[in-house]
């Protein structure tokens, strides 16, 4: 994976609690072992606790940009790490929910795992795309247009999603992969 994406610059979103541990950490790991940078974006810059299994406390990360600093055409990519209570934190916040579409509107590839597909919802996105996610979300993406499938990634014109941390590898590859690829101009349909 290697130099895939050399020169790529992604954001990487972590809530102000609540984030999945490894589904924050394992993607930014792949996507710098392939070359890109990555900043981290959330809410309000600073330390914040992330979750093992959504319940036992991980890792506490940094936050270096809030929404208000950043813009999506500083970046190339976009990847949304789940958690539920970090998802619903997220979905739940303006400036992120404008942040996250605006990478569709630009056509750039988003990568989106567990319950973050929540945000995607938010932002209005996900009309006539198909995805996967944590089993409990199906409802919500099929209520907003979407066509949910229980497969453990799914590519979607620039959009990758995955269900849960059992699928980070394959999840990983194949956001290393469309980063890489650049804009898909099909991303923007659902805007």
């Amino acid at each position: 994976m290697a130099n895939e994406s050399q020169g790529k610059k992604v954001a990487i979103l972590l809530a102000p609690k609540g984030t999945e541990e490894v589904e924050f950490t394992q993607p930014r790991q792949a996507v710098e072992d392939a070359g890109a940078s990555v900043d981290v974006i959330g809410i309000e810059t600073g330390e914040v606790q992330t979750l093992v299994d959504d319940t036992y406390h991980g890792e506490k990360l940094t936050v270096e940009k809030t929404f208000s600093d950043v813009s999506a055409d500083d970046y190339d990519a976009l990847i949304v790490p789940g958690g539920a209570v970090g998802a619903d934190n997220l979905r739940a916040d303006a400036g992120a929910v404008d942040f996250i579409r605006s990478f569709f509107e630009q056509e750039k590839p988003v990568g989106v795992i567990c319950h973050a597909p929540w945000t995607l919802v938010e932002a209005d996105v996900v009309r006539g795309r198909t995805l996967t996610s944590f089993w409990s979300v199906q409802t919500d993406i099929r209520n907003a247009g979407g066509n949910w499938v229980d497969e453990e990634v799914v590519t979607d014109q620039g959009l990758v999603t995955s269900r849960y941390p059992g699928d980070l590898d394959a999840f990983c590859a194949k956001i290393v992969e469309e980063f890489a690829e650049g804009k898909h101009a099909e991303q923007a349909r659902s805007v």
